[in-house]
């Protein structure tokens, strides 16, 4: 059912400002924005920089007038976790595609996974994966990959300026990056599977910075599930006051 804020049971939500929310896991960026529009009826919500349903972590809500800053939030840099899996490749760079290769990890040492990450930290032209929200040719390349069909895509320019290694177990590797916007993880990590010559897939990631937003200051849905209208409106008003003194 569409929804409609004037037949809403509660009053409309006139506070303007900005929501980290603590994105969970299984909940698209769009499911997180429809449920808090919907839960305090709130007539515009936006959020600045998708993360896949598997990702967790800081996902930037903008309400009302404030949906006039969604572009410029979003072209902030992120910083996320990641775990990469190597000796695996699936069709969609990370564990919600099929398996397409499986892979020894013969001759791979530590001192080579951080050398090898190390690599990629710079500007460089990134190929987007075919699962995701990319169009060519008016249409997303999710869906044309959900029919089967693989187009070419054109590389973007992304720039990588941080990345640490915090443990490494093979097959697994933990590190934390800072990146650009539009720059995809999964990519990332199917870039680096293919440069050690065994595959790589994106297994976990979290969020934890959008330009001078913290995870720290992001509420959970949970949370959110439990709150009040008015409680709400006094958290968002707190959060401007931080906005306006430059998140500081």
């Amino acid at each position: 059912m569409r929804y409609n804020p004037k037949k809403h049971h509660l009053p409309i939500f006139e506070a303007s400002g900005i929501l980290p929310v603590d994105k969970p896991a299984g909940w698209t960026s769009f499911d997180v924005v429809n449920f808090v529009r919907s839960r305090f009826n709130i007539p515009k919500v936006g959020h600045c920089g998708t993360l896949d349903p598997a990702a967790t972590g800081l996902l930037i809500l903008v309400l009302n007038k404030f949906t006039s800053f969604s572009d410029k939030l979003s072209g902030d840099d992120k910083c996320y976790q990641a775990t990469l899996r190597l000796g695996v490749e699936t069709t969609s760079y990370d564990l919600d595609g099929e398996i397409v290769a499986e892979k020894e990890l013969s001759g791979i040492t530590e001192s080579l996974v951080r050398e090898t990450l190390a690599a990629f930290t710079g500007e460089q032209m990134q190929l987007p994966p075919m699962v995701s929200a990319v169009k060519v040719g008016g249409k997303k390349l999710y869906e044309l990959a959900r029919k089967g069909v693989e187009v070419e895509r054109e590389a973007r320019p992304v720039v990588i300026s941080q990345i640490d290694v915090s443990r490494i177990a093979l097959p697994d590797v933990d590190f934390t990056m800072t990146c650009s916007k539009g720059t995809y993880v999964r990519t990332l990590c199917h870039d680096i599977g293919a440069k050690l010559g065994c595959g790589g897939v994106l297994t976990a990631l979290r969020r934890i910075r959008s330009g001078s937003f913290t995870l720290d200051k992001a509420i959970t849905v949970d949370a959110l599930k439990n709150m009040e209208q008015d409680a709400l409106a006094d958290h968002v008003n707190a959060l401007l006051v931080g906005f306006s003194k430059g998140w500081k």
